[in-house]
């Protein structure tokens, strides 16, 4: 079925101790976009600066993402610079440049407004408010999130909490939201504001999945070589959105599945710098490492 994902469109500079790109495509819906579409068609909404690469755009059609949604304004594309010490679980923003994504306001074309799975990236949440009142009758409803609202518009991002089915949320910003730091506590009570299902991203640990009466955890695929991890999280979206958008029927197993499908989108990802990885990946090599994961996280009972 239909899925679109509404977020930031971006030209990243990443240093690292190893390398250092310059202006290489970012953003949000980018990787949840190149994600996804190994799985399903996506509906791609964002803005761009008349300085935004054409190759880029011709990039994502290549991919079977509709860029129907994607405007370009006049000004300068969204810029972040990034930097990530020898640790690359510690990232210091150097540099913020909003240009034509701070006056963002989502435009959802008529052929967009039958979607049926729905993905809200980490936008302000009057942004996401607004989405939803033009999508009619989704089936599935997701959207992430990131300390900055939590911080400052606590109320809208509780408005919006009420309406999804499923939130994406780190570990600290699970911790910020709840009030409370065991994130088995901090989820039960993410839960009790609206959502049915909380998804906690815990980086290199994997990630946490709780709903009613039920939860699964799943480890980060092992890898030997991380080279960038800009984007991580939302390929993870991508890659479970992207799977779930697929399903005849949404029950538990399909969920779990979609899960460890996140994981493994996200294990490539981060083995180069931007989008780089998913213009050499296959759907096949996608299904091959899901394999491994479940066999080297498979026992039997006693």
């Amino acid at each position: 079925m239909s899925l679109i994902v509404v977020g930031s469109i971006a030209l990243d500079t990443v240093i690292t101790p190893f390398k250092v790109v310059r202006e290489v495509l970012g953003g949000s819906a980018t990787y949840f976009s190149y994600s996804a579409s190994y799985f399903n068609k996506v509906r791609l909404v964002g803005v761009v600066g008349e300085d935004f690469p054409k190759k880029f755009i011709d990039d994502f059609k290549d991919r079977s993402i509709d860029v129907a949604g994607l405007k370009m304004k006049k000004g300068k594309t969204f810029r972040w610079v990034g930097e990530y010490k020898y640790d690359l679980n510690i990232r210091e923003t150097k540099k913020l440049e909003l240009n034509v994504f701070a006056d963002f306001s989502p435009d959802i074309p008529d052929s967009y407004k039958n979607s049926k799975y729905v993905f809200l990236g980490n936008i302000n949440p009057s942004l996401q408010l607004n989405v939803l009142k033009k999508i009619s009758k989704p089936k599935l409803v997701a959207c992430d999130t990131i300390d900055c609202w939590i911080k400052n518009d606590f109320k809208k991002l509780l408005q919006i909490m009420k309406m999804v089915d499923i939130f994406f949320v780190n570990d600290s910003e699970a911790r910020e939201l709840s009030g409370v730091s065991n994130l088995i506590l901090a989820a039960r009570k993410i839960r009790s504001l609206g959502p049915k299902i909380v998804i906690i991203k815990k980086g290199e640990h994997g990630s946490m999945l709780f709903s009613d009466g039920w939860h699964f955890v799943v480890p980060a695929y092992p890898l030997e070589n991380t080279v960038d991890p800009t984007g991580a999280g939302d390929s993870f979206a991508g890659g479970f959105m992207g799977y779930l958008s697929t399903c005849k029927r949404i029950n538990e197993e399909e969920i779990k599945r979609a899960l460890v499908f996140g994981t493994v989108t996200a294990s490539y990802c981060v083995e180069d710098f931007s989008i780089y990885r998913f213009q050499t990946l296959s759907k096949e090599k996608i299904y091959s490492r899901f394999k491994e994961l479940k066999k080297i996280t498979h026992f039997e009972d006693i």
